[in-house]
């Protein structure tokens, strides 16, 4: 996991519009588009078809409850803390 990545608290949302035919599709491509960018853990907080496509927000999860936080080690120097 990168340096930047390790100080977000929890979470990153991505919002988008995308051109697709249905709200599945445009689903299945928000959920794609996140694993190509590297994430694994994640949920549509908004779906909505409308004219060309959909408008989405997806959420990337980096951080659930319980995990070991990176940002808790965000104040250290060295190689071991980012």
């Amino acid at each position: 996991m990168s340096g930047i990545l390790r100080r977000i608290m929890d979470g990153m949302d991505i919002e988008t519009f995308l051109v697709c035919s249905s709200e599945d599709e445009g689903r299945r491509l928000i959920l794609q588009f996140m694993k190509e960018i590297g994430f694994t853990d994640v949920d549509i907080v908004f779906i909505q078809f409308q004219g060309p496509g959909v408008r989405v927000r997806a959420r990337a999860y980096v951080h659930r409850p319980g995990d070991t936080y990176g940002w808790l080690k965000a104040g250290r120097t060295g190689e071991d803390a980012l």
